[in-house]
């Protein structure tokens, strides 16, 4: 049956493991939902569903039932703004509680240390200062940390344990035991209500420093969010007026002024100017635009005044599309993260079941309440499984928002990880490695009839443009940049793609293969040698003749890109074997490989043939990546274990590839997948930590490490308040590394 996949915002996600209990209500509870994806770091849900048997509104309410939050699909690029307004309220009420804890909780901890440690007096032992302890710890307990009651009964409803019952568990442990003794005072007088106020207000900083820091993770949506304009300028009955973006239209006119951003992607109409396109392309150098030149909004028109018609807006622009692309990619999980996902599922009951192991251990082994339940709270709150969840999807954020910043779009996490095991990267020749288009490189006279190569040039454009061959547009597209003026041709007649002819000033002129000279009889002898060297250089040849006689050479060549020897020999040094596949001859594919470094080459390929050539590499066991320019090349880039599409970053480019090079720079190629090796670098960072830190401080926080008295007491005794700090901190840590991406080297 068919389906269809949208993306939504979801809130009041505490851990991955609330992610999974969404993915797995969906799956249960929705008829029709086929697959359900949630990205803890980036708050998305990816759903796919069948619309015949659900909609959007029957899988929101199931989200929201379940006690999650959900921000419904906006119908313009405008609205989405209300995501990151989502964000900002949700930093401010994290940002608030926190506030709120902190000032009920600093005069609460130094009352009770300077109680314990006898500073103040005897007055501080009163059963009175007990009670006030209440007053102070509970506004934390209740406000401060009432998101943790909630979130964890949420989850215990939903057949699962997350972060929340972690947290709750451990700080009501330490505050319903403290009031019980305020209740029963013969079973003691030493409280602990700092301890669960001090852990509440702890772990309500590292989720207020980790809402900010994932909100810098998904920095690049913002900035290309940023780069469209609020309003443009109509040009309507020869007036000017201002209107909202929201209310273009195509085959509206719009006047673009210096300084100003592109609203919606366009034709230039009238006006020259130089447009900044860095921000969608990362390609730093201006390019010119003139009339009947595209547009792209969002781009920054430099210079002069342009009118531009409007082709495409709203959802339809290339921006639109991009942002799109970073979002599902964004929000896409990685395969790596399966790992992560598995051991969260079992994490925290398997934390409950230590905790309260411990704690038998410890009363049973000790004969005293207090200092077990002191290793209970420990082990509960060091465990927190949100560096965990955060190891993975915060990197490929950051990965994959930079990409989108040098024009490197990766269209899902899977492509980001993929790019990383790569070990041979196959190149399409015509334009890939080449421009794709045909220029003039040698004129070459051989009669003195005419007095120069412009001469030669001039009088084969001038029977050239009655032509619609691509050879023949190339030859006249020479001459009109070199500023000649061409004759009108008289009589024109074309060969069958073997050349053609037309009277230009009395006299018949001939352009063509030589071939076509061979059967006309015209005597060719005496170019032999430089048809065989110029056919050598991999090049095309046409002859030109005057009334039978051979006057000169015109060879054209499709150019090697500038920077195509240099991205080789930098996918070369990262390890990578290259090859060159093209349906071109051998001749020509051996010049343009000679001339970029690329030792092996599969020529005289069939289009349909590409893609049996990739699997053949596959076969033998390596991991192929598919560099292409688009359409042509659509089902060898499918093949590929990574297709990355040389393109603009618009409609074909964006349907064909996993990677699209939005810039057309080769450069691209070695960038992604330093990128792509980077990102996963920062993974298996994340991920060691997450492990180490609970494999680790969960047996040291239960007091395997008491017996060793030479060690500090802070490690033989883990106190719960420095268990809490420790749990704020790794979540910082993971995030923080995944930040540092940003600053990676991938050019």
């Amino acid at each position: 049956m068919a389906t269809t996949t949208f993306e939504i915002r979801v809130t009041v996600l505490t851990c991955t493991n609330c992610a999974m209990n969404i993915e797995r209500t969906l799956k249960k509870k929705v008829p029709g939902v086929v697959r359900a994806s949630v990205n803890f770091a980036a708050e998305h849900a990816r759903v796919e569903y069948i619309p015949t048997l659900t909609g959007v509104n029957e899988i929101i309410h199931a989200i929201e039932k379940a006690g999650y939050g959900a921000i419904r699909p906006e119908e313009t690029l405008e609205e989405n703004d209300a995501e990151l307004k989502a964000r900002n309220a949700e930093i401010r009420d994290q940002t608030r509680k926190f506030m709120v804890g902190m000032m009920f909780t600093i005069p609460l901890f130094f009352l009770s240390m300077g109680r314990d440690f006898a500073i103040l007096g005897p007055w501080s032992h009163a059963a009175w200062v007990n009670w006030l302890f209440l007053a102070l710890a509970t506004p934390v307990q209740f406000y401060t940390g009432w998101d943790y009651y909630i979130g964890g009964w949420k989850s215990l409803r939903n057949g699962s344990a997350n972060m929340d019952v972690l947290v709750a568990m451990g700080s009501s442990v330490a505050y319903f035991y403290s009031l019980s003794l305020l209740v029963h005072p013969a079973l003691g007088d030493h409280v602990y209500f700092e301890t669960s106020a001090v852990i509440i207000t702890l772990i309500k900083l590292g989720k207020m420093l980790e809402s900010r820091t994932k909100g810098r993770t998904g920095g690049a949506i913002r900035k290309l969010m940023g780069l469209r304009p609020k309003t443009a300028i109509l040009f309507e009955d020869g007036k000017e007026r201002e209107i909202p973006l929201s209310q273009i239209e195509v085959g509206q006119v719009l006047l673009v002024k210096p300084g100003h951003s592109i609203p919606v992607d366009g034709t230039v109409l009238e006006g020259a100017s130089a447009v900044d396109e860095s921000m969608l392309t990362g390609e730093p150098i201006p390019a010119d635009k003139r009339p009947g030149d595209p547009v792209t909004g969002g781009t920054l028109n430099a210079e002069g005044l342009l009118k531009v018609e409007a082709t495409r807006v709203g959802k339809d622009t290339a921006l639109a599309r991009i942002i799109r692309l970073v979002q599902e990619a964004q929000g896409s999980k990685a395969p790596v993260q399966a790992l992560a996902d598995r051991v969260a599922a079992v994490f925290v009951p398997g934390v409950i079941a230590i905790a309260f192991l411990t704690f038998l251990i410890w009363w049973i082994m000790g004969g005293e309440f207090v200092p077990a339940m002191i290793r209970l709270v420990a082990v509960l709150v060091i465990a927190c499984p949100c560096a965990l969840g955060l190891a993975t999807p915060t990197a490929i954020m950051a990965g994959t928002g930079l990409g989108a910043l040098q024009g490197m779009l990766f269209k899902n996490s899977e492509a980001l990880e993929s790019a990383s095991k790569l070990d041979t990267v196959v190149m399409d020749k015509t334009g890939t490695l080449t421009r794709g288009k045909p220029v003039v490189v040698n004129l070459r006279l051989l009669d003195g009839r005419l007095k120069d190569e412009e001469e030669l040039l001039r009088i084969a454009a001038s029977v050239e443009r009655g032509s619609e061959h691509p050879l023949g547009h190339s030859i006249v597209g020479e001459a009109v940049k070199r500023g000649q003026e061409l004759s009108e041709p008289q009589d024109f007649h074309a060969s069958g793609g073997l050349g053609v002819q037309a009277k230009i000033n009395a006299e018949t002129v001939r352009v063509g293969k030589p071939d076509w000279f061979r059967q006309l009889s015209i005597e060719i002898s005496g170019a032999e040698d430089d048809l065989s060297a110029l056919q050598g250089e991999g090049k095309t040849v046409n002859l030109i003749a005057i009334d039978n006689t051979l006057v000169g050479i015109v060879a054209l060549a499709d150019t090697v890109r500038p920077e195509a020897r240099e991205a080789i020999g930098a996918l070369q040094k990262m390890g990578l074997k290259v090859v060159m596949l093209t349906g071109d001859n051998v001749r020509t594919a051996a010049a343009v490989a000679s001339a970029v470094n690329i030792d092996e080459v599969v020529a005289e390929v069939r289009p349909e043939e590409k893609a049996s050539n990739i699997k053949r590499f596959q076969d033998m066991g390596l991991k192929v990546g598919m560099v292409g320019d688009g359409i042509n090349d659509a089902p060898a880039l499918a093949q590929a274990d990574v297709g990355i599409a040389i393109g603009t970053g618009t409609d074909v480019a964006i349907e064909t590839g996993d990677v699209i090079l939005a810039s057309g720079d080769l450069s691209g190629v070695p960038g992604s997948i330093r990128l792509s090796r980077a990102t996963m670098k920062t993974i298996r960072q994340n991920l060691f930590w997450a492990f180490f830190y609970n494999v680790v401080l969960i047996p040291v926080a239960a007091g395997v490490l008491y017996p060793f008295e030479f060690l500090p007491g802070f490690v033989r005794q883990l106190h719960p308040i420095l268990a809490a700090f420790a749990m704020a901190m790794s979540s910082i840590t993971v995030v923080s590394n995944s930040l540092r991406l940003y600053r990676a080297k991938i050019e």
